[in-house]
């Protein structure tokens, strides 16, 4: 049965039997910046997590994701009794779950491989039911606080600033080519010349998209977790404003010249549809890119934009690769195709993103 140390038991030996736990777990690649050396405690009784506090789990079952992904990137393989730090968060995904943090510490689901614990409410038919992880206990200080990820955000200046052109990348739906979008401009106008930064604002914990940025020549790559949160999915107003603030002002202060900002998921998705409206009206972005799944998509989604004032610069995603849909997508939605090939070559996606000349010559 395990011994769950209270501030009245804990002693040194205990502390450091702890430390030495939890040295030896697998640590996911949402708890990369924590501290878990302030880890004096595990609380299992009389808690109730919250989004973003962080746990020791022993995995019970194998399911959808039989991989961790690690504070490094790489994904290691997950076996049945394997104890691991990952992070408590909501989450949304129409192509796998839809999950909440749990009111108690009872057995929950690993939600994604990047180190989510919550517990599926649903999920897409492909997928297979989560994998199973046994709560052992919060990491907690001394005093019994629970170590959470805000504790270990990255901190946003005084004053709100952001590099001198960002142009946000949105799509239609999950898995519409945003990343690879995103990517493509990144690449493309770093062998323009320009300091490039990207920073994803919405989304579930993962490194995946970020070592995609920084792949395609980032000098700086950032998202959600380094603001402090495990996943997005539930912020509402306030909390989007400042992860985009935050991630926008640490772009400027490392000297990006372009920042490439992407929002997970599509615009029905009430976090994108809200913090794609409030980046307009506060004047975040230069632009937006939208990629779009096929030509029904692009032709919505131009239509949905345009509703709220929005003019994408050029239509992108998977639509893009087939040029049957690229031209119905182009002819219904009144905008230019910009393909992979497109935002890969520095003149071309130059022309895409400073369409005002006089804007190109001050920005060069």
């Amino acid at each position: 049965m395990e011994l769950f140390l209270t501030s009245q038991s804990l002693n040194p030996n205990r502390a450091e039997r702890l430390q030495n736990r939890l040295l030896q777990a697998k640590r996911a690649f949402t708890t990369r910046h924590v501290d878990c050396n302030q880890a004096e405690r595990l609380v299992r009784t009389g808690a109730t997590p919250k989004a973003g506090d962080v746990i020791l789990a022993r995995v019970t079952s194998i399911g959808q994701h039989p991989r961790i992904e690690n504070i490094h990137g790489r994904r290691g393989q997950l076996y049945v009794g394997d104890e691991i730090i990952v992070a408590y968060g909501n989450r949304y995904a129409p192509d796998q779950f839809e999950a909440f943090v749990p009111t108690d510490l009872d057995e929950c689901d690993l939600v994604a491989g990047g180190g989510v614990a919550s517990r599926m409410t649903r999920k897409h038919a492909s997928m297979k039911s989560p994998t199973k992880i046994e709560v052992i206990g919060l990491l907690a200080r001394q005093d019994g606080t629970a170590l959470n990820l805000a504790d270990f955000a990255i901190r946003s200046s005084a004053a709100a600033t952001r590099p001198q052109t960002v142009i946000f990348v949105v799509g239609s739906s999950m898995n519409a080519g945003k990343t690879t979008t995103a990517g493509g401009l990144v690449h493309g106008l770093t062998r323009a010349g320009f300091r490039v930064g990207a920073a994803k604002l919405t989304g579930t914990g993962s490194g995946g998209d970020l070592w995609t940025m920084r792949d395609a020549g980032a000098v700086e790559a950032l998202d959600f977790t380094d603001a402090g949160h495990a996943s997005t999915f539930g912020l509402k107003g306030e909390g989007l404003e400042k992860i985009a603030t935050t991630l926008l002002g640490k772009l400027a202060a490392v000297g990006v010249e372009v920042a490439i900002i992407e929002i997970a998921d599509g615009l029905l998705q009430s976090e994108t549809a809200e913090l794609v409206q409030t980046a307009n009206a506060k004047g975040w972005h230069d632009g937006i890119v939208f990629a779009a799944a096929d030509a029904m998509g692009a032709a919505f989604g131009a239509n949905w934009l345009a509703q709220r004032g929005i003019t994408p610069l050029a239509l992108s995603g998977l639509v893009s690769a087939s040029p049957l849909a690229a031209g119905e997508a182009a002819q219904s939605a009144g905008l230019p195709i910009a393909t992979l090939a497109d935002l890969r070559d520095p003149i071309a996606v130059t022309k895409i993103v400073f369409r005002d000349h006089a804007a190109l010559r001050e920005a060069a």
